[in-house]
């Protein structure tokens, strides 16, 4: 529940950094699963996002003075790229796992009873994403999954609407290749 409803993010910022505790949980409450939603679907496992999402709020309320409202950002704009670049480091650090052993591949040939269901169809796509250069993958986490604007993703990346927007579908275009082919190939996963 959001106990300043009538403050919006800013407001609760200057009372952040006057050191309101209360100010901050609301903050963290009002947020705190958004930011999970993009850490996760670029870390893809639950306990990394969440550890991300805490250390970044964390950091917030440690280095409370480091925001700068004159600097034109909302503060979503500026935690996301707080959350974004946390990923990213986490993700240069950590090894890339192998499949698991439990995935064989097998014929699609064998019957209508080895369908993949939802969860699975997602857990492929999941992979094939988290194959993409992270620019592409964190691109279609804003755009697609957090339903931000192409504007405020660019601002978050860094980079210009165009550039977003070719990233975009550069990795669209990668995906439904890579889809195409696992469907050509006739291989799908069983668990």
């Amino acid at each position: 529940m959001d106990r300043f409803p009538q403050l919006d993010d800013e407001a609760l910022l200057r009372q952040i950094q006057g050191g309101n505790q209360e100010a901050f949980a609301a903050l963290v409450d009002r947020h705190a699963r958004r930011f999970y939603s993009s850490a996760y679907r670029l870390l893809f496992s639950k306990n990394d996002a969440e550890d991300i999402v805490q250390q970044a709020f964390l950091n917030l309320w440690e280095r409370r003075q480091s925001w700068d409202q004159n600097k034109g950002a909302k503060f979503t704009t500026w935690f996301y790229r707080v959350i974004v670049n946390l990923c990213l480091d986490h993700n240069r650090k950590k090894k890339p796992m192998p499949l698991s052993k439990n995935m064989e591949p097998i014929d699609k040939h064998d019957g209508p009873d080895i369908l993949l269901d939802e969860k699975q169809k997602q857990a492929i796509l999941d992979l094939f994403i988290k194959e993409l250069p992270e620019r592409q993958q964190l691109a279609l986490t804003l755009c697609f999954y957090e339903g931000i604007s192409n504007q405020e993703a660019a601002e978050i990346i860094g980079i210009k609407v165009k550039a977003l927007q070719s990233l975009i579908m550069r990795a669209k275009t990668t995906l439904k290749e890579r889809l195409n082919h696992r469907s050509d190939s006739g291989s799908m996963f069983r668990r």
